[in-house]
């Protein structure tokens, strides 16, 4: 069923990161922003009931959108890396810089001795990317965060994770880059491309958004909504446009 009214380019962007999580299973989706957030939630209204929902802190939720959510159960951060470390987690993360082979950086811009700007640091990224499926979401699609090389590696990229001798890199798994332009998978030498792009856009317009070269689109369009999807969008998961507010217009 197609969507009634307008779809703005934010609830494309919902759909899509809940795309991503078609099929996981039972896992801890890790989502980190407002648009990511609204598609794990989204994904777990509709396709993937069984996704496994926190409040952010310690309790696991089954309806975490309510007023007065339901917990289902307690999981304390350090046993959150139990969990990681069994790859039962399924991780949507930001990225500050990203290079063609998905290697990412949120620790620093620029030289190691003199950097222009320092950011939170590699945190959890490398042991996300080797031990479970990790995505990423860029709300601004720009050459200063597509690049060439990026300044640090944080999470660890297909070139990276293919060169390393180490057989706990098998469970290596990166998934897509949704961007508010389009979505970006790897080709089969671990290279990204583009898999969809969002109504509206153009390849020229992501390639030249892009520091490095993209093939593709492979599916064409990214999809839209179906009624149901926007309905729950805008009225249960997001009715305040929070998503609007990441991704405007």
């Amino acid at each position: 069923m197609s969507p009634t009214g307008t779809v703005t380019r934010a609830e494309t962007c919902v759909i899509a990161c809940s795309d991503a999580w078609r099929g996981s299973g039972e896992v801890l989706a890790h989502a980190v922003g407002t648009v990511p957030t609204i598609g794990a939630r989204l994904a777990r209204l509709t396709h993937s009931p069984d996704l496994v929902l926190t409040d952010g802190e310690a309790f696991l939720l089954s309806d975490p959108w309510s007023e007065q959510p339901t917990r289902e159960g307690w999981l304390p951060f350090s046993r959150v890396f139990d969990v990681l470390n069994a790859g039962r987690r399924h991780s949507m993360m930001g990225a500050s810089q990203i290079d063609r082979y998905g290697n990412q950086n949120i620790s620093r811009i620029g030289d190691w001795d003199r950097p222009k700007r320092q950011l939170i640091g590699a945190r959890g990224a490398p042991g996300n990317t080797v031990n479970h499926r990790t995505d990423y979401w860029v709300a601004r699609h720009s050459t200063r965060i597509f690049v060439e090389a990026v300044d640090v590696v944080c999470g660890v990229g297909y070139d990276r994770a293919r060169a390393h001798p180490d057989p706990s890199l098998r469970f290596h798994d990166l998934g897509v880059v949704v961007t508010d332009l389009a979505v970006l998978s790897y080709d089969a030498e671990g290279r990204l491309e583009i898999r969809t792009l969002h109504p509206g856009v153009s390849v020229d317009e992501v390639r030249a958004a892009t520091g490095f070269p993209l093939a593709g689109p492979v599916d064409g369009i990214t999809r839209p909504p179906t009624d149901e999807e926007l309905r729950l969008i805008r009225e249960v998961l997001d009715p305040g446009g929070a998503r609007d507010r990441e991704v405007p217009g």
